[in-house]
């Protein structure tokens, strides 16, 4: 047993060690990649926290909907504020690198494809990158499967240019893209440029006749009224709904009456239930606003507004936009770059997919080895197994064919949502919810209740599988049994 802990903390060290030895020797070669090693070192540190909490947004609504259980919920709520209280100070000094995305209907259809997927998968997109980290091959094919059906879908046209509305025809051509970018052509760049960039962009503070960077605007509209608030009233609904019973009962084993000061101790009971998820939602609170206030320092430093000028200038011009921009939020997310990886392979085996507006005009493919938001993925990834070395929790899992099943269509519908929604649960929910952005909440609305439906899906066909195995009789015995 000492054995295997000292050679997990001798790995554990290793991998600290190279992704240490890659930001000296890129450095030393050209200052310009410590851009690229501000998305590796926050992204290693996401690694760690989510490997340490657990924290996964599958894993969260999962155990609400299916055992009632709210520790997960709390603890993304919980890192949501945080993150929305330094992201207020980032955006209050004007030093913000966020963009709010259109709200609308798309949003919420987007996020229950997304939601179902999850539970499918087992995994969310955060949540599969650091399982993968701790060795598990699923999550692997959930990230695969959701990498290689963005790059597909950015580019899918054909038969499906005949389910395009001609308002979204029209409105994406008279968008007057360059011609390079067949906007004209394409199932997504349609729903793009001719649906989803008519939308609304907004947040609650300029709903209120506020700046995003002025104070008021930051903390009192972004953050009290389009976080704290909404927050606060889905986790007393969490409460109520999930975890008073249990709370209640135990309390009337020593009082015969209860009032709102034992309701107050239980809401702060339901919030305080797992210490290591709560540590995690601080941390990754704190780190992901920090993130954008030093991203958005190197820019002002070396005098550029995104990672495609610096790659210019290291002389990698290949897979740049036709805008001379790569995909640099500046902020945590997950998806696009793993859409890159794919799309940068299937150009270099031939396929022209800088035409489409999702890779050609906006994020570009670049090669992964020089890719700033690759560099964080892969560092999460690195800094998940990292923890789960020190804490003796890394072991390689294999997988099964019913497994790789789930995942790979799982992995397909996140996939499918991501594109719809312009991100995941990191990037189209936690991030622009944390933000102010009206168009998180609509994305998590939907993810919700896809998660709820995919929670009560797989209910119903393990019920199936099992009856079918043990025979309907023989298992409604050991039901009623187990009651």
């Amino acid at each position: 047993m000492e054995n295997d802990l000292r050679k997990n903390r001798a790995w554990a060290y290793g991998i600290l060690a190279f992704f240490a030895l890659i930001s000296i020797t890129t450095y030393a070669y050209n200052e310009y990649y410590i851009y690229l090693s501000v998305y590796l070192w926050f992204g290693f540190i996401y690694g760690m926290c989510l490997q340490y909490g657990r924290f996964c947004f599958s894993s969260a609504f999962r155990d609400l909907f299916a055992v009632g259980v709210p520790r997960m919920v709390v603890g993304v709520m919980m890192a949501t504020v945080l993150f929305a209280l330094v992201s207020a100070f980032v955006s209050a000094t004007g030093l913000s690198t966020f963009h709010p995305a259109p709200s609308s209907i798309h949003a919420v259809v987007a996020g229950f494809i997304f939601g179902v997927g999850m539970v499918f998968a087992g995994g969310c997109a955060s949540g599969s990158l650091y399982k993968t980290g701790e060795g598990n091959s699923t999550a692997l094919i959930v990230i695969l499967s959701i990498s290689i059906t963005q790059a597909l879908f950015a580019d899918v046209a054909g038969w499906t240019n005949n389910l395009v509305p001609e308002s979204w025809h029209q409105s994406a051509v008279d968008k007057g893209l360059p011609n390079v970018i067949n906007a004209g052509d394409g199932w997504l760049d349609q729903y793009l440029a001719g649906y989803v960039w008519n939308q609304p962009v907004t947040t609650f503070a300029s709903l209120m006749g506020m700046e995003d960077d002025s104070i008021a605007g930051a903390f009192v509209g972004n953050v009290l009224v389009g976080v704290i608030i909404p927050a606060t009233i889905l986790l007393v609904i969490v409460y109520l709904v999930w975890s008073r019973r249990g709370y209640m009962r135990k309390m009337m084993k020593t009082k015969q009456k209860t009032g709102f000061k034992d309701e107050l101790a239980g809401y702060w009971t339901m919030l305080m239930a797992s210490n290591r998820t709560a540590i995690a939602g601080l941390i990754l609170g704190i780190f992901a606003g920090l993130q954008m206030f030093v991203t958005q320092g190197l820019r002002v430093k070396f005098g550029v507004k995104n990672a495609g000028t610096l790659l210019e200038r290291m002389g990698h011009d290949f897979g740049i936009s036709v805008n001379g921009t790569v995909f640099d939020p500046g902020y945590w997310y997950v998806t696009t770059q793993e859409a890159q990886w794919v799309g940068w392979v299937f150009n270099k085996m031939g396929a022209e997919n800088m035409d489409n507006i999702y890779f050609g005009f906006v994020n570009g493919i670049p090669n992964p080895a020089i890719n700033p938001a690759d560099w964080m993925s892969l560092a999460l990834i690195g800094g998940a197994a990292v923890m789960a070395l020190l804490n003796n929790e890394f072991k390689f899992k294999s997988t099964t064919l019913e497994l790789a099943t789930w995942a790979m269509i799982g992995g397909a519908l996140m996939g499918i949502g991501s594109r719809l929604g312009l991100g995941c649960n990191i990037g189209a929910f936690f991030v622009r919810v944390s933000q102010g952005d009206t168009s998180g909440w609509l994305f998590g609305l939907g993810m919700i209740g896809g998660a709820y439906i995919g929670v009560k899906f797989f209910s119903w066909w393990t019920d199936r599988r099992m009856a079918k195995e043990f025979g309907d009789g023989i298992f409604h015995e050991n039901i009623e049994m187990k009651l």
